[in-house]
């Protein structure tokens, strides 16, 4: 009796601890790497950007770290100097266990907590995914050599009906852990990439607890939804504001014309440096019977000098603007934009009438309306 009395002392004891404790840790096994190997700890910062937090060191293939408990949940990854891939991994302030190999940073894991073993748990289902895909592809080279149609045509099926089977189990994912940081994020991807409607990520968001319902994954994708509203097709045209590459502030009810297109661009972007002799020669064509366009460049910070040198280069003779932002640009966020080239065509009254026109369709869409 004695004895189980002093072992529950023992346990109530450590609960305590525990419960008082204010910080976590991080442990890990670098497997091949050197005695002085640097592991660089990175955070992502509220516009999305990662930002380096500490550099830990591998000493006799182990490296650790205690770091002080946070309210939010929050991503993170390790990166090692002179490796190509970085390991993903969420701190929700329990000690977490790395498992890094020089061979395979790939196959590298964190683990500790919800949130990594969900993440685990749906790369590990989706890597299967990924890897029959790149078999069948291998598989449908050697048909088509062959000129194997009958083969050619099974492949082709089986492809699709992967594909299928792959987006089910996400949607089915995230409706199972939608109340979790990483499943929220994974929603917000899927709508990114148009594979969820906006009515079922909302009645998803109705159903998450307190904790998670002001999260800034949840809140994110709010927005989200409520800009791809605003910048759908029958919509008015969110305002917006920005500096010109001489620095002047121009807005776009300056920019209308008869009708406006809003070109969203950058100098990185070759598919869009690609399409820029078709807006030019749709410019050219119908400037002085009322088209205007106004470009919103994604360039990055520090890059002004080849934003403007793109603009001469490709000829661009319209109304320029950038923030110099790249994806956080916060017009691109208005319009929902996320990936380039991508346009939207404005009546006089600034009413979105068609989106994401390219090349003969832009110029056939233009026609139809002036000339």
């Amino acid at each position: 009796m004695r004895r189980i009395f002093a072992l529950l002392v023992t346990i109530i004891l450590v609960s305590c601890n525990n419960q008082d404790s204010n910080t976590f840790k991080l442990e890990g096994n670098a497997f091949g790497f050197e005695d002085g190997t640097q592991v660089l700890l990175y955070g992502i910062d509220e516009n999305n950007q990662s930002k380096l937090q500490d550099t830990l060191e591998v000493v006799q293939g182990k490296f650790s770290k205690t770091f002080p408990k946070s309210e939010s949940v929050d991503l993170h990854f390790l990166k090692i100097n002179g490796a190509p891939n970085n390991v993903l991994f969420f701190a929700e302030n329990e000690n977490l266990k790395a498992n890094i190999y020089k061979d395979s940073i790939t196959a590298s894991t964190v683990s500790g907590g919800r949130q990594n073993d969900l993440f685990y748990e749906y790369t590990k289902a989706t890597s299967k995914f990924a890897k029959r895909q790149m078999a069948i592809m291998e598989e449908y080279k050697v048909a088509q050599l062959e000129q194997d149609g009958i083969v050619m045509e099974e492949l082709r099926g089986e492809s699709t009906e992967l594909n299928i089977q792959e987006k089910s189990y996400k949607r089915q994912f995230v409706k199972e852990h939608s109340n979790s940081v990483f499943g929220m994020m994974l929603l917000s991807e899927m709508f990114s990439k148009q594979e969820i409607e906006a009515n079922e990520v909302t009645d998803l968001i109705a159903g998450l607890g307190p904790k998670m319902a002001v999260h800034k994954t949840t809140t994110d994708l709010k927005k989200m939804i409520e800009a791809k509203k605003k910048a759908s097709i029958g919509g008015l045209a969110p305002a917006f504001s920005a500096p010109t590459p001489t620095g002047e502030m121009l807005s776009l009810q300056e920019s209308l014309g008869e009708y406006t297109i809003i070109d969203f661009w950058a100098s990185w972007c070759r598919p869009c440096r690609m399409e820029n002799p078709n807006v030019v020669k749709v410019y050219n064509k119908y400037h002085d019977k009322g088209l205007n366009i106004i470009s919103v460049s994604l360039d990055k910070a520090g890059q002004k000098e080849r934003w403007i040198k793109a603009i001469e280069d490709d000829n661009m003779d319209w109304y320029h603007v950038s923030n110099l932002q790249f994806w956080q640009d916060p017009i691109a966020r208005q319009y929902n934009v996320r990936s380039i080239p991508a346009t939207f065509l404005l009546d006089k009254n600034g009413n979105i009438i068609d989106k994401n026109l390219r090349g003969q369709a832009l110029e056939n869409k233009i026609a139809s309306l002036l000339d």
